[in-house]
């Protein structure tokens, strides 16, 4: 049991650091090639923060584990935003005044409901369904990156904060891509094997594994930009690394997953679908009626989770 525990461990610190040196060798590329900084801190980093998720969910479908795969996914939107937002509104009162951020959020119910229906439909994701949703992923990066350019110039530079720092050379950049992948390989393969023996162990399913620990863990870059962007007062960063780092789980992750191997529904409940559709909703009918997260809405947020978790891992 123990080295089980800390093989998770193990594979959690690699797909963290993974995603880390990614994401700076990524940002730095893009940067030498002309791409602004507004446009880096929206889509690479969002992107880089969902990598773990893709990771792992991949890996797990590899290996047979579908209820990993999904639960992954599905289990990292609802910690993104009852534990993730719950925390950093805790720390700090989110407020949230960038119009991409609220065009995002109906977005990124939309992307919810639409995976719902088309689990509803067959209970799976084949490979054309995968598909529509990578290619509905590469139309709101395009929407994204339009509508930032509208926002006022204090908003643009808020969003470019969040990228990291490029004084990289090309071939060191190159070196920390190369590094993150196999960290990122390496860590998730880790991190799913782990997984399914602790499942076995504890006498847990793997879908509530997947849902918690699994999602929780790969949630880890995202609930730190989050945390550190509260910390700042940066509401909009905060929120919309959530709200990108969702659609981009639901569309890129389940997509490309989907691509590569069919998912079956599996372990994963109506509850759980469910859960991920409210919160979803109720963040954005807060941000699109009152765009300030206070420290309730955090405790309340927080409280949620710790119920929600309770009763899948003693149902």
């Amino acid at each position: 049991m123990l080295i089980t525990v800390a093989q998770a461990l193990a594979g959690l610190a690699l797909l963290y650091l993974g995603g880390e040196f990614l994401v700076r060798g990524a940002a730095a590329l893009a940067a030498r090639i002309g791409i602004t900084p507004l446009a880096i801190g929206l889509t690479v980093v969002a992107l880089g923060t969902s990598l773990p998720e893709l990771v792992v969910s991949v890996d797990a479908a590899l290996a047979g584990a579908n209820d990993i795969s999904i639960g992954n996914v599905v289990g990292s939107n609802i910690a993104n935003i009852a534990l993730i937002l719950g925390v950093a509104a805790l720390l700090r009162p989110v407020v949230v005044e960038a119009k991409v951020v609220r065009i995002d959020a109906p977005l990124m119910v939309l992307a919810s409901l639409a995976l719902v229906g088309v689990l509803m439909r067959h209970q799976d994701v084949s490979r054309a369904e995968g598909s529509f949703l990578v290619v509905c992923l590469s139309l709101y990066v395009g929407l994204t990156l339009r509508s930032a350019r509208r926002e006022p110039r204090e908003i643009r530079e808020e969003f470019a904060s969040a990228a990291p720092e490029v004084r990289a050379g090309a071939w060191v950049s190159g070196f920390l891509v190369l590094a993150g992948l196999a960290l990122l390989v390496f860590g998730g393969h880790f991190l799913v094997t782990s997984a399914v023996q602790l499942a076995t162990a504890l006498g847990i399913s793997q879908s509530a594994i997947g849902l918690t620990v699994v999602a929780v863990g790969t949630s880890l870059p995202e609930l730190s930009t989050s945390v550190i962007a509260s910390f700042r007062g940066q509401g909009d960063i905060a929120v919309g690394n959530v709200v990108g780092s969702n659609i981009f789980n639901i569309l890129g992750i389940l997509g490309t997953t989907a691509v590569i191997r069919p998912l079956q529904l599996g372990g994963i409940t109506w509850i759980d679908l469910g859960a991920m559709v409210a919160l979803a909703t109720v963040l954005m009918l807060l941000l699109l009626v009152r765009p300030r997260l206070g420290r309730v809405v955090g405790a309340l947020s927080l409280a949620s989770y710790v119920v929600y978790t309770v009763w899948l891992l003693t149902a």
